[in-house]
């Protein structure tokens, strides 16, 4: 294991610090959602949380079960032909971060397990806290990891 990084997971790497959010304004929130059939939407998948400056920290499953936090811009969404479409856009309320747009992050603290690297992020903000772990989809995709999310 990379002594400078010990938390980092075996397949994906450290990732960006965490720590590093700290401080910053949360300006937008952007998340993926899987779609199949006409079901509900499965997610988020992916979480991009854009500062008051334009800097953008993705946080998403790793297929090793690790939560990934890097630095990098949004994606667009794409179809995947019989097992549907991702789709990738702001969020309105489906997830806890709506409440905390226009907020600073205060402070940050991980949790991580041996095997596998990061395993929960949660942020604090003046009007509360998110805290994201990983999941898996619902009982119509349930082969599908997905972000949760505890208030």
């Amino acid at each position: 294991m990379d002594s400078e990084k010990p938390n980092g997971c075996p397949l994906h790497g450290g990732g960006a610090a965490a720590q590093s959010l700290v401080g910053r304004l949360l300006a937008e929130v952007v998340a993926s959602w899987h779609v199949y059939g006409g079901g509900d939407l499965a997610g988020p998948l992916d979480v991009w949380l854009i500062d008051d400056r334009g800097a953008t920290v993705h946080v998403t499953t790793g297929s090793d079960e690790c939560l990934i936090v890097e630095e990098s811009e949004p994606h667009t969404g794409y179809d995947m032909g019989d097992s549907g479409r991702v789709t990738v856009g702001a969020i309105g309320n489906e997830t806890p971060f709506a409440d905390h747009i226009g907020e600073s992050i205060l402070a940050v603290r991980e949790e991580h397990e041996p095997n596998t690297g990061r395993v929960a992020l949660e942020l604090s903000f003046p009007r509360g806290r998110v805290r994201c772990e990983l999941g898996w989809g619902p009982p119509s995709d349930p082969d599908v990891m997905i972000l949760v999310w505890l208030v």
